[in-house]
């Protein structure tokens, strides 16, 4: 499976990718987990120490400059749009209790969206992990998935929108399903988390369904989850029905 977490700020899709990552690794698969997100959150909640060394991809001038003929962050009328990436993987990923973990970063400011050197490399590295990898990978996006274009998009099995009961979640969960089509992903699901009561099931599923979104399942606010979230246990910590239900709802991803 390759699948694409997002969502809005704040819905918990970070968790719900670490906590998928960990499924899959108790059901036996390989797993490599990447953090696409700016604010890069994925290495605390996998329960990785603070003080621990992980240099984002995107900082790694040197090596972009290398890969792509010109350096970061300085204009260039020419540069490789398709730099050699198959050995970063493994060459810069953290292995935590058999979870591969590959930190990004993103490209920030207003050259975000143009052809320079860094975005031409992260592309060409989320294209690898989607096109050529054989593990499960599972990529925490933000919400607009600028990382991915229509190359990429063709690895992607599942576009897997996190969402929580509120109407600006149900807005973004909207873009996200347009930006989504424009690049030919067509298989996306939600998850909505963070549910109190009936009422909010109720009006989730009533207003996703008028959209035609498909709706992977339903978690229940978890005061244990939200520890995670609070820094006080991690990923691996987590036990009991809610774990369970969430390992039920990939039997469903895989269909």
């Amino acid at each position: 499976m390759k699948i694409a977490v997002t969502g809005k700020g704040g819905v918990g899709k970070t968790t719900i990718s670490g906590l998928l990552a960990r499924a899959y690794n108790d059901l036996g698969n390989r797993v490599m987990l990447i953090d696409a997100d700016p604010d890069m959150n994925l290495a605390g909640v996998l329960g990785i120490p603070e003080q621990t060394a992980i240099t984002p991809i995107i900082e790694l001038k040197n090596l972009i400059a290398d890969r792509t003929g010109t350096e970061p962050g300085r204009s260039a009328p020419l540069f490789k749009m398709n730099p050699r990436v198959d050995d970063i993987p493994e060459k810069y990923s953290f292995d935590i209790r058999g979870i591969k973990l590959l930190v990004m970063g993103t490209v920030r400011g207003g050259g975000a969206g143009c052809a320079c050197p860094e975005n031409a490399f992260l592309k060409s590295l989320l294209s690898h992990l989607f096109l050529a990898r054989d593990e499960c990978v599972i990529v925490d996006m933000e919400a607009g998935i600028e990382h991915l274009g229509r190359g990429t998009a063709m690895g992607v099995d599942m576009m897997l929108i996190v969402a929580e009961p509120s109407k600006s979640s149900l807005d973004t969960a909207g873009r996200i399903q347009r930006l989504a089509k424009e690049i030919g992903i067509t298989k996306l699901t939600v998850l909505v988390n963070k549910v109190k009561n009936s009422e909010e099931s109720d009006y989730m599923k009533a207003n996703l369904e008028k959209h035609g979104f498909d709706i992977i399942g339903y978690l229940d606010y978890s005061s244990e989850i939200q520890k995670i979230n609070l820094g006080k246990i991690n990923v691996f910590d987590i036990k009991g029905r809610d774990f369970d239900k969430l390992k039920h709802m990939i039997s469903a991803l895989e269909l």
